[in-house]
């Protein structure tokens, strides 16, 4: 071979070597041309309000405002009952009694003792006046000594008995009491909703024996989410909305928010990235109650919406998202949505009008309550996967500037030679003559 083949066979060999060794950097770092990088995504449903435990509507049902508990006498047992599940009672109605025999039997023994316990004061202040009389009639001061400690020593008796007889007074007057008491009345107006029987009863102690719901106010009750439920407040003006008549309205403001009363709720959304998995998601729910100015035309048991009293429930339907989801070009908005394959797609969407207050577009056509799109941010790019678990998504937060380690679409971009080796070997030496020094080497061998 001359020498002239032999520089070009060495200039072409070179060549080869490096363009290996930079596209086996290039794989390395790039998983053999796939992003690795995931978008997380949220569902549409979820940030317009439409799913449950939103900020934009919540279900909610009818109660009582108020509900009485009715607990029984540990030592008392239910004679008779004069109500039933479902009547409506008034204040001061009576509603059972309680079985007073064992009550009157013990009065009676109680009133027994307390004629006793007279008789022992009367025989008492009789010997005192007999001891007394004895005393002034007697002589010597000894004897006249020793019949005043005798009278001394019955007034003290005098007085612990006296005692007694207070003590059980005050305990018949209780049984009196208990025997005025024995039957129980309504302390308000309302409907009765449980009675629990004797036996029931013996199975569960801390069970109510029969529970009254007031009448005439009426409150719902909602649950938030826990993401939500900063978004709420005691206060806050609502707007509940019949679920038949959605022109039917009424009015009302949070009257509390139960946060010590969480419940857990499980939520499958629909949407998965391949057949094999699903997006089951375990979070808290906190129940709020909702009082009305007026409740007229509502039932218990109702179920209705609730929602901000800000308007929303006047603007027309369809799909709004906060503004800061909607990308504005010279073509047209567009939003970040995951495609059919689970892959990120720029999607162009039309738009309706735009509510001020709520800083939120109305979506007229392109994107679908089940579909999932991402808040627009450096980094995004068509194609890129997804996910719905914020801890495995990308940290896009590295700023504007492009990574250097990641070559261009033109192969610009130098190479990074300082990155390590997909199997974690020595770094690469950036010392190796160059393309330049090598061909130099090989004219001036030629020469």
């Amino acid at each position: 071979m001359s020498k002239s083949k032999k520089i070009v066979a060495g200039i072409i060999g070179v060549a080869a070597v490096l363009g290996l060794v930079g596209a086996g950097v290039y794989f390395a770092k790039n998983g053999n041309g796939k992003n690795s990088e995931l978008a997380y995504v949220e569902k549409v449903s979820t940030l317009t309000g439409r799913s449950q435990g939103s900020l934009n509507s919540f279900a909610g049902v009818v109660e009582a405002q108020d509900t009485w508990k009715i607990t029984l006498s540990s030592d008392k047992e239910v004679k008779e009952v004069y109500v039933k599940v479902g009547d409506e009672v008034a204040e001061g109605d009576q509603l059972f009694a309680y079985n007073t025999d064992e009550v009157t039997n013990q009065i009676e023994q109680e009133k027994l003792e307390l004629e006793n316990m007279q008789n022992e004061i009367n025989d008492i202040k009789a010997q005192i006046a007999t001891l007394t009389a004895e005393r002034d009639a007697a002589v010597s001061e000894e004897t006249r000594f020793d019949y005043s400690t005798q009278i001394q020593s019955a007034q003290n008796e005098l007085k612990q008995s006296e005692y007694n007889v207070k003590s059980q007074q005050l305990e018949i007057d209780k049984l009196n009491q208990t025997l005025e008491n024995s039957v129980v009345t309504s302390k308000m107006a309302g409907v009765v909703k449980e009675i629990n029987s004797q036996e029931k009863l013996m199975e569960n102690p801390d069970a109510s024996f029969m529970t009254i719901l007031a009448s005439g106010a009426y409150r719902v009750k909602c649950y938030v989410n826990e993401q939500n439920l900063s978004q709420i407040s005691e206060g806050m003006e609502m707007t509940i909305r019949s679920r038949v008549d959605e022109d039917q309205t009424w009015q009302g403001t949070i009257a509390s928010i139960e946060t010590g009363d969480a419940q857990e709720s499980q939520e499958t959304e629909g949407y998965v990235e391949d057949s094999s998995a699903s997006d089951v998601t375990t979070s808290s729910k906190y129940p709020f109650y909702v009082s009305m100015e007026n409740s007229d035309g509502l039932i218990l048991g109702q179920h209705v919406f609730v929602e901000p009293g800000n308007g929303q429930g006047d603007r027309p339907d369809g799909i709004w998202i906060f503004e800061s989801y909607v990308l504005q070009e010279e073509d047209g908005a567009y939003v970040w949505a995951v495609n059919g394959d689970g892959k990120l797609e720029k999607r162009k969407v039309e738009l309706g009008e735009y509510e001020e207050e709520s800083c939120e577009y109305q979506i007229t056509s392109g994107l679908d309550e089940d579909d999932y799109i991402s808040w627009p941010q450096e980094g995004l790019k068509e194609g890129m996967g997804t996910t719905k678990d914020v801890e495995e998504a990308a940290d896009f937060s590295g700023g504007d500037e492009m990574d250097a380690d990641v070559p261009s679409e033109d192969g610009g971009d130098e190479m990074d030679t300082d990155a390590p080796s997909e199997d974690g070997m020595d770094e690469m030496d950036t010392d190796a003559p160059s393309e330049d020094n090598l061909l130099e080497e090989e004219l001036k061998e030629v020469e």
